[in-house]
């Protein structure tokens, strides 16, 4: 009976999975609290939504946005996964640079054209080009702004098309469904753009997620990304 008991307690033992690595949970613990601490701080001293800067919003956006990147970077090495699967790769570099900036033309002619029939058909959209909190001044909100959009646009496209992509079509089994929602996640972030400015955004969506999964990298959508929001957040209130 007692050699039963051994024979039973070693098979329990076995079967077990085994625990993570005590590097493994350090480094879990470490991304964790880089994700949830900065942006639980600022919102202590943001008090409320009328008290919140652009200094303030561009810190917690970029607190964010670095420590989701973390974490699909923790995952993909707990997963052994190479992050040149998520796109960030350096495959034909030069030439996905140059792609980035010549589709962009065309890019904002496609998006034009979307956001007239939008309005043709009725959807709204803010009177204000943005909230107030989106307003840059001075030299150091300007530097701000340029660090914001570079820190946007590779984060977002490491989310929302390096990882959520194939993290969904795994989920769905579907690759078009994949592409789908994850432009649906990435669009509802842009409420403050009214209904005409979600959609669109979708499309924008939409279109960087073909552009990725055409070209195996993240380097063209990032590129073209950046330019949206450089444009919008830190050109266009200088022009208006």
């Amino acid at each position: 009976m007692r050699q039963d008991q051994d024979l039973i307690t070693q098979d329990e033992v076995s079967a077990a999975p085994c625990a993570p690595s005590r590097q493994a949970i350090v480094l879990e613990v470490c991304v964790f609290l880089f994700l949830i601490l900065p942006s639980m701080v600022l919102a202590y001293f943001a008090g409320s939504q009328d008290q919140i800067s652009f200094v303030l919003l561009a810190v917690s956006v970029i607190f964010r946005d670095l420590g989701l990147v973390s974490l699909i970077l923790f995952l993909a090495w707990r997963d052994r996964e190479p992050v040149s699967r998520l796109g960030l790769n350096s495959r034909n570099l030069d030439g996905n640079i140059l792609l980035g900036f010549v589709l962009y033309v065309p890019f904002l002619i496609v998006i034009g054209l979307v956001t007239q029939v939008l309005t043709a058909l009725g959807l709204s959209q803010p009177s204000e080009p943005g909230p107030s909190y989106f307003h840059v001044g001075g030299h150091w909100e300007l530097a701000l702004a340029v660090v914001l959009v570079i820190v946007v646009a590779i984060s977002e496209e490491t989310i929302f098309r390096g990882y959520l992509i194939r993290r969904l079509h795994t989920a769905t089994g579907s690759l078009a469904g994949a592409v789908l929602l994850s432009s649906i996640f990435f669009a509802l972030g842009h409420g403050y753009e009214g209904s005409l400015g979600v959609i669109t955004v979708g499309v924008m969506g939409l279109i960087f997620s073909l552009i990725y999964l055409w070209r195996k990298s993240l380097v063209v959508p990032i590129i073209l990304h950046f330019l949206q929001d450089f444009i919008a957040i830190v050109v266009a209130p200088y022009l208006t």
